[in-house]
């Protein structure tokens, strides 16, 4: 009776114990994940019930069938799941937390997972050898055919493993390199030890198993910088000089945000093609994400800016193209006409003089965001808007102040057209725009036969020259007004008579 009481009072303390221990584990468990963030999970409450069980059943003195092979599954168990436990915590401490500190580097995922693996695969031998007593060279090499088995079934995993580790030590990229892998454009998001992990540029991810990346060619764009240079084909017709087609084809990518300025663009003729004539462009960039839109916008400006400049890019030689025109064009110059007509510097031309003056005007298309002046920079030539809205731009300090915007009918550069003067203004077409263009020497034409042309011009010229000085809606200038309106139109007239030597 004494025994049973003595055998009972035994197990009950077991159990307390037991009880005891699996509740500091669970909070010791809860203290790591608030103190360092390591998430143990299922595996680590796992192994605490078996590490409780296997204590309790060590320390008890009763004996009963399968004892020994219910202590040896638990300390299987828990070997199996103590190696999980430690790896988690060498990941958090070794590899995401000192690893990290002394490198300023992001820990090999990579590295960490292989060394995990072999770990775990020494687990097994462990267990294998030390508490079931098998013969490991027994076990893994003693048939031949299981020797087979097993090697065939992974020969991909050693060969993507092997493959990764290559790549590890290598450093052919890393992490947040751009890539041309099999013709894509592609950022490095993770390597593993089974894959590498790729994001393209339409965020489409591409999950490449090492073994293929170490087999390809790779061309990392962001190594040794993030800067690289890239190249566009573009062909034109054989009638344009080829340096005006480099010009042209310069300006239009040095417009595109995310083209850098140094080093700049840069044409060079390519081909002589049996349609066209083949130039290519090299440009540099940084941030490759954006690769997309810098080609779309470069392709864009060279098409409006060879529209501008009357350069053909030909169809090829097999395609027929039949144009006729139509009806619509004429309505809507008579449309543009109309409109014009209504600004004060057609007003002073007679209708002959105006229809004359406009007969000769260049049509220009300009597309959203392309400059259509550029401030300082100089020129001869006005500029009429016919469709579409641009934004005039004043550089004040480091940045551009919006001071107006052109609506069809509006023109602007006419300063520079009548006096030769650098452009003072910057504009930029916000939608796609058509405009003319009217040069100096139509305009020389019509003044030097009406003189009195010439002191319209002057009168028109001081006004607006009073207008941007605030001088007209000036009470305390309202006295000199007269004065300085005769001293500009003075001022400008002998400028006309110098620019256009008349």
């Amino acid at each position: 009776m004494f025994a049973e009481l003595t055998e009972g009072s035994s197990i009950a303390v077991a159990i307390l114990i037991g009880l005891a221990l699996f509740i500091a584990g669970i909070g010791f468990g809860r203290w790591l994940k608030r103190r360092a963030g390591v998430n143990l999970g299922f595996f680590y409450l796992l192994f605490c019930a078996t590490f409780v069980l296997w204590i309790s059943l060590e320390f008890e003195t009763g004996n009963f069938p399968d004892r020994l092979d219910v202590l040896r599954a638990l300390r299987a168990a828990n070997v199996l799941l103590g190696t999980v436990f430690i790896l988690a915590l060498v990941r958090r401490y070794y590899w995401e937390l000192w690893f990290e500190r002394q490198r300023k580097v992001k820990a090999p995922k990579f590295l960490s997972q292989v060394i995990g693996l072999v770990v775990f695969v020494l687990a097994i031998f462990i267990v294998i050898g030390g508490i079931y007593g098998y013969s490991i060279e027994g076990a893994v090499f003693g048939s031949t055919v299981v020797v087979g088995i097993i090697g065939f079934a992974m020969q991909d995993l050693l060969g993507n493993i092997i493959a990764g580790l290559a790549l590890e030590l290598g450093k052919p990229f890393k992490t947040g390199d751009w890539l041309i892998v099999d013709g894509q454009h592609a950022e490095v998001i993770e390597v593993n030890w089974r894959s590498t992990k790729l994001r393209t540029n339409d965020d489409v991810y591409l999950d490449l198993p090492n073994k293929s990346i170490v087999g390809a060619k790779i061309i990392n764009l962001t190594y040794p910088t993030r800067q690289h240079a890239i190249r566009l084909t573009v062909g034109f017709d054989y009638q344009t000089p080829p340096n005006l087609i480099k010009d042209v084809m310069v300006r239009a990518a040095s417009e595109v945000p995310g083209v850098l300025a140094t080093p700049s663009p840069k044409v060079f003729l390519k081909d002589f093609a049996d349609s066209a004539v083949q130039y290519e462009i090299k440009f540099w960039l940084e941030d490759e994400s954006r690769y997309n839109d810098i080609v779309d916008g470069i392709r864009t400006n060279i098409w409006y800016a060879a529209k501008r400049h009357a350069i053909r890019i030909p169809f090829p030689i097999r395609t027929l193209q039949i144009e006729r025109p139509t009806s619509k064009s004429d309505d809507a110059s008579a449309t543009a006409r109309a409109k014009v007509r209504q600004q004060p510097l057609l007003q002073l031309l007679d209708d002959d003089e105006a229809d004359k003056l406009l007969a000769s005007a260049r049509p220009l298309h300009f597309g959203r965001g392309e400059k259509v002046l550029q401030e300082g920079e100089p020129g001869e030539s006005m500029f009429i808007l016919l469709s579409g809205q641009a934004a005039v731009l004043v550089r004040s300090g480091d940045h551009d102040t919006l001071v107006a915007t052109l609506h069809p009918g509006d023109y602007c550069g006419e300063m520079s057209l009548l006096t030769g003067e650098p452009r003072s203004a910057t504009v930029v077409a916000r939608t796609d725009c058509e405009l003319w263009e009217i040069d100096k020497p139509v305009l020389a034409e019509l003044l030097q036969k009406n003189e009195t042309l010439v002191q319209k011009l002057g009168d028109l010229l001081a006004n607006r020259r009073l207008e941007r000085e605030g001088v007209l809606s000036s009470e305390a200038e309202k006295k000199n007004l007269h004065a300085k309106e005769k001293e500009y139109a003075a001022s400008f007239m002998k400028k006309l008579y110098s620019f256009f030597e008349l």
